[in-house]
């Protein structure tokens, strides 16, 4: 596995696009990969639509180096599409026994498992289980980089918990300097056009009632990149006499 990995989020649920359901789940994963120094690429909450979760999930794993937690649509009712969606965008559009899936649902639920929830033992080819701590019900992920989970928060997020030890053995030191400058955000175009590679800088503007302000952040894993280059909005500042004041200077 690369270690410049890009983390999305599918979040599937016409429950929570009606409001009739509060996701949970973009603050729990952005916070647990931001322990681990890293953040979202994106995150998209859609509805129980097969079309739209294929052309997502498509989308999605066509980017470089990519990480999916998918959460929703993967029991047994008629509005959960998630497992033939899955085996479509990434499979052969056909859905399998898994045995070890099948076996524990038969040992879970017993005669209860049949007609409906042993259809969630029917799983894209190659499909690994990932342990449910709750009920046992299986989720599962393909090729160790999509993760298909329960929409249930108490379920899957400990799975991500898991999946994030794995992926991330060790977390990766981030550098972060930042500024509030009373000035309009333009000043820093030019500098930002030549910003490096490994280095991110963002700018935030507010308008307060006394005039323009603007919050700048500089972030990289490499400490001196970092350094240098908050060092040169600060000179930039200086030179044109702006007032400044640190926020943050790790």
């Amino acid at each position: 596995m690369t270690t410049t990995l890009n983390f999305f989020t599918l979040i599937i649920g016409t429950e929570i696009l009606n409001r009739r359901r509060k996701d949970a789940h973009f603050d729990f994963v952005t916070k647990a990969l931001t322990d681990k120094g890293y953040k979202l690429t994106g995150s998209f909450t859609i509805e129980d639509d097969p079309a739209l979760i294929v052309k997502s999930i498509k989308f999605i794993t066509s980017q470089p180096n990519s990480v999916v937690f998918c959460f929703g649509g993967i029991g047994s009712t008629p509005d959960d599409h998630t497992r033939k969606c899955a085996a479509i965008a990434l499979r052969d559009g056909k859905l399998y026994t898994h045995e070890e899936a099948k076996e524990i649902i038969e040992n879970r639920l017993g005669k209860d498992a049949y007609p409906h929830p042993i259809v969630m033992a029917e799983l894209p080819k190659g499909a690994n289980l990932l342990y449910n701590p709750v009920n046992q019900m299986p989720a599962f992920s393909l090729d160790e980089r999509y993760f298909f989970m329960p929409g249930f928060p108490q379920m899957s997020h400990p799975m991500v918990t898991e999946i994030l030890t794995k992926l991330i053995p060790h977390k990766k030191e981030i550098y972060r300097h930042t500024l509030t400058a009373e000035c309009k955000e333009n000043i820093f175009i030019e500098l930002m056009e030549q910003t490096p590679n490994n280095v991110e800088v963002s700018s935030l503007p507010k308008l307060l009632n006394n005039g323009w302000s603007v919050s700048l952040s500089v972030v990289s894993d490499d400490t001196q990149s970092a350094k240098d280059t908050f060092e040169q909005y600060i000179s930039l500042l200086n030179k044109n006499n702006i007032s400044y004041s640190l926020i943050d200077k790790a």
